[in-house]
């Protein structure tokens, strides 16, 4: 791996465990209180919402059994394939963001699952470019941890981070999606977006901030997935 993939790997590292700036951190401290105040009975129907509406794209036979990941390329190579990836996805979020943003609320609503749902082909594809069978359940589970990863507070985002760095070790531990921490997953990455998608359902002024947060989110996972997987790459090489 070449000095600069591992510089930036390095300062990418530093980005992740450090803690939040005040802000984030207070306005999480809000949402944990709202959080403990909604009854048990509502967390569980959002959790299942969102196990059954990834479960149906992780093993969506579009997804897993498209084309073959790639072989035979360098890391660089596979930076440079997923970079040019990314811009499609990003042009996408956004089109998709600002129209979902500029119907109000009901469009508005409906922009959670097709936004998720460009997230998730976004990391198969990443999969593939990195070389990695997504046939494998494993391998769905580990673009779980990185969509975690990406949409994390400090707490899950250093404890995901670390069953990313030591992979090799830990996928040993997922046999099937019923061992995945779903409750925590839903929350976490529902209060990273909260206040993005409220703004987008704002009429008019949806359109602008629909387009932005979801090129956002689409960058965000971007960085996520390549550092994800050239950490991979490193623990491979040892």
């Amino acid at each position: 791996m070449k000095p600069k993939i591992e510089e930036e790997l390095k300062a990418w590292e530093r980005r992740i465990l450090k803690r939040s700036p005040l802000y984030k951190r207070a306005a999480n401290k809000v949402q944990q209180r709202i959080n403990e105040r909604i009854p048990a009975k509502v967390h569980d129907v959002v959790t299942n919402s969102i196990r059954h509406m990834i479960r149906a794209t992780l093993t969506g036979s579009e997804y897993t059994t498209n084309r073959p990941p790639l072989l035979g390329r360098t890391i660089e190579e596979r930076d440079d394939l997923l970079r040019e990836k990314l811009k499609a996805y990003k042009r996408t979020a956004m089109a998709e963001g600002a129209g979902t943003g500029a119907g109000g609320i009901l469009l508005g609503l409906a922009d959670f699952p097709l936004l998720l749902g460009i997230k998730m082909r976004f990391l198969f594809e990443a999969a593939r470019i990195y070389g990695y069978d997504t046939r494998n359940v494993q391998e769905r589970i580990f673009l779980l941890h990185v969509f975690l990863l990406a949409f994390s507070n400090d707490e899950v985002r250093k404890e995901t981070y670390m069953v990313i760095k030591n992979w090799d070790e830990e996928k040993k531990k997922w046999g099937s999606y019923e061992d995945y921490d779903w409750k925590t997953f839903q929350i976490t990455y529902r209060d990273h977006i909260d206040l993005a998608k409220m703004l987008q359902m704002i009429p008019g002024f949806g359109a602008i901030v629909g387009a932005y947060a979801n090129y956002h989110f689409l960058d965000q996972l971007g960085e996520t997935v390549m550092n994800g997987y050239r950490l991979r790459y490193l623990q491979e090489k040892k």
